[in-house]
């Protein structure tokens, strides 16, 4: 632990005397570098006091996600910067060995680093760096809701024209604004779906993190009801116990909260809803996620008063768990719901034209929709946020998903 500490001062603080460089190149004033001076040193100390502070038995805080924004917000100024003048010294290196070998001039042999360069560089870090302060303190409640026309040709007839919101990772403990909460609420709300469909993690840590807005999720109404499923933070996991007892409390009081809000939690279980002599399965898993995350979830289970030719929408929080087991499964589950990745609130979206983010390096289905065969799944971006306290390109989802049948016959 004490190397790695010492690695990444060590690395700080070089970082720190190139940047220096760049100023120093295009005549930066004594105040100004003194005041940036200032401001790294209060987001770096800031960062460090929550860092080496930091205890796993209270968990992921506001404190502990505000000061990696604004350190992560530094890092990626300086290390664009950095990398963008490191290319230009790649270029002046072979400039010096010539004058020293050929020229045999006398003095400095390598170049002055040129001033355009350095302000070009500057300004190219710059926009990365506004951004990530601005997703912050507005990216982060910039709620958008997504609407999606999806057609079967074996969906009930009395069920054509349903229409299903989706959320996802609401992440309570990361909240620092009622107002705005209470209009994304609002929105979930003014959708008028039928039913609303929650698929996990509603809480970073503990349970006592939806204290706080009980009333507020208490709002959400639909017709049919609202269904939820666990996600890998919602078991307290990542938390160090006292005890297995306190553990095993947590995960209780979350599921009676969730009660009290009017949730209706389905652990490996099926909800049906009926209409006109028809019904649609409802199947909601346990969290079950690919590498170390926790697999709970058990389809088998879940669907043992399910019928083959039942109408399936499966709650299954990430999105790993659908090319893993549910497509491999010998039900076919209509339309899959996830969350999970956040589309790691960071990205670039042009709708219709172009999607990117790095999550796409980890997760396949990362956000939106993707078809197999005759089988969907949505991922959702996420209601909330956690680690960077906010979104970038990558805004909170409200999905809003109507159920049309077919007019071919089946």
């Amino acid at each position: 632990m004490l190397l790695r500490w010492i690695f990444f001062l060590s690395f700080f603080g070089l970082l720190q005397l190139y940047v220096f460089q760049a100023f120093k190149t295009i005549g930066l004033s004594k105040p100004l570098i003194v005041a940036y001076v200032l401001i790294v040193s209060v987001i770096f100390g800031n960062f460090m006091y929550f860092s080496i502070g930091y205890d796993r038995s209270t968990g992921w805080t506001q404190g502990i996600s505000f000061s990696l924004g604004l350190f992560l917000a530094l890092m990626v100024f300086q290390l664009i910067l950095v990398l963008f003048l490191a290319f230009e010294d790649l270029l002046r290196l072979p400039q010096a060995l010539y004058r020293f070998f050929i020229e045999r001039g006398e003095g400095n042999y390598l170049p002055s680093r040129r001033k355009f360069i350095s302000q070009i560089a500057l300004g190219l870090a710059a926009i990365p760096f506004a951004s990530l302060l601005i997703g912050m303190f507005k990216g982060k409640y910039n709620y958008k809701v997504l609407h999606y026309a999806l057609t079967f040709d074996d969906l009930p007839q009395a069920f054509d024209g349903f229409t299903i919101t989706q959320i996802s990772d609401i992440h309570a403990g990361s909240f620092d604004n009622a107002a705005k909460v209470n209009y994304g609420i609002d929105l979930i709300n003014k959708q008028q779906s039928d039913v609303i469909l929650f698929t996990g993690d509603i809480v970073n840590n503990k349970a006592d993190e939806l204290l706080p807005w009980k009333d507020v999720f208490d709002r959400l109404s639909a017709k049919e009801g609202v269904y939820s499923v666990l996600g890998n933070h919602d078991y307290g996991d990542y938390v160090n116990w006292e005890t297995k007892e306190d553990k095993e409390a947590n995960l209780a009081q979350l599921f009676d909260l969730q009660t009290e809000i009017g949730f209706t939690l389905l652990r490996n279980e099926t909800h049906f809803l009926e209409k006109d002599g028809e019904r649609l399965a409802i199947v909601g898993v346990e969290n079950w996620g690919k590498g170390g995350f926790k697999k709970k979830g058990d389809l088998d289970k879940a669907v043992t008063n399910v019928e083959a030719k039942d109408f399936k929408i499966l709650l299954s929080h990430d999105p790993s768990h659908w090319e893993a087991k549910v497509l491999p499964h010998p039900y076919n589950f209509h339309l899959t719901l996830s969350g999970h990745t956040h589309g790691m609130q960071f990205g670039i979206e042009i709708p219709g034209w172009f999607k990117w983010s790095p999550v796409k390096w980890r997760y396949k289905q990362w956000a939106g929709l993707y078809q197999e065969n005759k089988q969907w799944i949505n991922v959702n971006r996420g209601f909330g946020f956690l680690g960077y306290p906010g979104r970038v390109g990558i805004w909170p989802e409200i999905t809003k998903i109507t159920l049309k049948r077919s007019t071919k016959e089946v």
